[in-house]
């Protein structure tokens, strides 16, 4: 450490010193205001018999850094002030600090790196055992029919294992399931336009490949509505007549509204007469959930606006 670097550390502990009386101050010396520089001044003179001009801490305390060091003996002064015999055993005391702590330093360099030496076996060790716990799968969910991946927005996969349901997230109509035990997994799929399905997988068991999709077979007439929502066919006596087949006569539509504002009712005429004429904002409308009577028929559609 320079004496200059001694010096800067002297600052600190007369400020530290000085908080000690007053401590309600909690600034640095760029803050030290002159009733402080007053305040130091008198503690200086009660402890040490000595006095500091208010230009000299102007001069040498006040400044961030310092270019030289002051006189020695006012660097006698304010060693004396925070607890030391004069500059030459405060010099000596931080030097033996600094030694010290670079000494630590290094001691405990080393041991973080015996540390890490031993902990890296370890960790390799642990993820070898545990890598094929770890593992995932990727199942791709199809159309039974097209072939076609599913939109992700449509279907809901979810991963039961011990009787506690998981839902996983689909990107690309791709999911991950991960390999977690030996226990069978279970994937139920629902979709209002899919018929729901349920998959049991054992995707550690060596013998049983697990598959790499899934068909979902779609439910004809929930895409016929899916196709009169986002369609721009102009024909409304055929879709009149095609709704009147796939809408069930004691239909229930439920459109929740947005920012939780609550739902809008309609019954089948009311529902029909807003399918026939395709409007901007019936696109923006995405069926959540479509239940189907004995007949097949849609019996009720739960919508929500985008």
């Amino acid at each position: 450490m320079t004496e200059l670097e001694k010096f800067q550390e002297l600052k600190h502990k007369v400020l530290l010193k000085y908080q000690e009386q007053y401590p309600f101050f909690q600034g640095n010396w760029k803050t030290f205001s002159s009733q402080d520089i007053q305040n130091l001044i008198g503690l200086i003179e009660v402890q040490c018999k000595q006095s500091i001009s208010e230009k000299w801490i102007y001069t040498h305390l006040k400044p961030e850094t310092n270019h030289k060091i002051p006189r020695k003996d006012m660097l006698n002064i304010l060693s004396e002030f925070v607890g030391f015999s004069g500059w030459d055993e405060f010099s000596f005391e931080e030097k033996i600090v600094q030694t010290i702590e670079n000494t630590s330093s290094e001691q405990s360099k080393t041991s973080k790196k015996w540390w890490l030496l031993l902990l890296v076996p370890l960790v390799v060790f642990w993820v070898f055992l545990n890598k094929k716990e770890t593992a995932s799968h990727t199942i791709q969910l199809k159309n039974e029919f097209t072939k076609e991946q599913v939109n992700s927005k449509e279907v809901k996969v979810f991963e039961v294992k011990d009787s506690v349901q998981k839902e996983l997230e689909i990107h690309e109509g791709k999911v991950q399931v991960s390999n977690a035990d030996e226990k069978p997994t279970k994937l139920v799929i629902k979709s209002p336009f899919y018929r729901s399905k349920t998959v049991v997988l054992n995707v550690n068991n060596s013998k049983t490949e697990p598959p790499k999709s899934i068909d979902l077979k779609p439910d004809d007439y929930a895409m016929v509505l899916k196709a009169f929502m986002v369609s721009d066919i102009k024909d409304w006596k055929t879709r009149k007549e095609q709704l009147n087949k796939i809408l069930s006569d004691d239909l229930e539509v439920i459109v929740m509204l947005k920012e939780d504002l609550g739902a809008e009712y309609f019954n089948k005429k009311e529902f029909s007469q807003k399918l026939i004429v395709p409007t901007p904002s019936l696109k923006k409308l995405q069926i959540v959930e479509i239940k189907n009577d004995a007949d097949n028929k849609i019996q009720f559609i739960r919508i929500k606006q985008e």
